[in-house]
Order: C-alpha cells, then sequence, then structure tokens
C-alpha cells in the first residue's frame, strides 16, 4: 500500500510502514530527524500574560487551514496527529487522546488523533509514567521534579517526535503487513 505520513518530524511511522512492507513516505514543514523538508518553523506563544499574540494568531490561522486540508483530504482512511490544541482555533473535536505510556514509554504527553475511516489506536502496552516528556511551556517551571519535563529547551521538536511504540501500533492496527 502507497502510504503518505505528512508533517512528521521523526519519521518513526514511516519507518514502522516500511517495515511492514509498505510504500511510505514522510514529509514535514520543518526539517526532519533524518528525512525531507519543504519549510521553516519558529514556534512563539500565543499569550504574553492575558494578551493575545497577533502575529502568532495569525500564523496558528493558516496552520488551522493547513491541517483542515489534510482531515478533508479525499482519501478514505486518514489520521491526523497533534497536541492539544488551543480553543482559540476551534478546531473540530478530536476522536481520541492518547499517552507514550499506553505503548510502553513511560512518560505522558497527552496527544490527539483525528480519526477517519480508522478505528482508534488500542494500547498495546501500559507502564507507570515516571516522568512529563515536554514540560507545558509558560507553566515548566510551576511543576514538581516528576512532571517537570524531560525537554524545557526546544521543546517544539522534541514534542514533535512520534515515540517508537505509538508508531508500531499505528503501523500495526491500521494498515498491517502488505500482503500485495
Amino acid at each position: 500500500m502507497r502510504i503518505l505520513v505528512a508533517c512528521e518530524e521523526s519519521q518513526a511511522v514511516t519507518k514502522e510502514l516500511r517495515r511492514l512492507g509498505h510504500e511510505a513516505y514522510s514529509c514535514d514543514i520543518i526539517p526532519c530527524s533524518g528525512g525531507i523538508q519543504s519549510g521553516i518553523y519558529k514556534a512563539t506563544h500565543l499569550w504574553k500574560g492575558h494578551k493575545l499574540n497577533q502575529e502568532r494568531y495569525a500564523k496558528g490561522l493558516e496552520a488551522k487551514e493547513f491541517f483542515m486540508r489534510f482531515l478533508n483530504a479525499d482519501c478514505p482512511r486518514i489520521a491526523v496527529e497533534n497536541p492539544i490544541p488551543s480553543k482559540v482555533y476551534e478546531l473540530p473535536p478530536y476522536t481520541q487522546t492518547i499517552q507514550p505510556y499506553e505503548y510502553g514509554h513511560p512518560f505522558t504527553k497527552r496527544t490527539c488523533l483525528w480519526l477517519k475511516g480508522l478505528e482508534p489506536l488500542e494500547p498495546t502496552n501500559i507502564v507507570e509514567p515516571t516522568a512529563t516528556w515536554c514540560p507545558s511551556g509558560s507553566y515548566s517551571h510551576k511543576h514538581d521534579e516528576k512532571h517537570r519535563g524531560m525537554f524545557t529547551t526546544d521543546r517544539a521538536k522534541n514534542r514533535a517526535k512520534t515515540f517508537p511504540g505509538i508508531a508500531k501500533a499505528m503501523a500495526e492496527q491500521w494498515a498491517g503487513r502488505d500482503t500485495t
């Protein structure tokens, strides 16, 4: 089966799909960990105190349009993965949320999945979380040691990583082995 895994910085899902015999490709708008790139992304805070950063908000609306093109694509099976979105962008409801600790990784990092033509992902190896993968933005300094997070710098890039256990579950549960 031919599969495009768009906006996948880590290429973890693409590698798992290829392992199962699929013709899978990965493309992202930021430099991938060893893959194709087609643009640059710079993260800034959406809110400064109680004031909305208008430049960041405008970029977020562009990102929403980009996101919606994927979600509404003329394709029978679609999975869009993203962190919890800001309510200010009014994205459609997500199908489910997943956590790395449900797939064998001892971290919390709640991630949303918007699914079309696919069943919700089933946990494969639930373990006890020991830390937060990436802290929650400007609030990270308020967290205790367990929830402070693995990364406080380069947070956007580290948050974009897909855990291998999640990538394996996606490939196996949604695509299976290519028998053609």
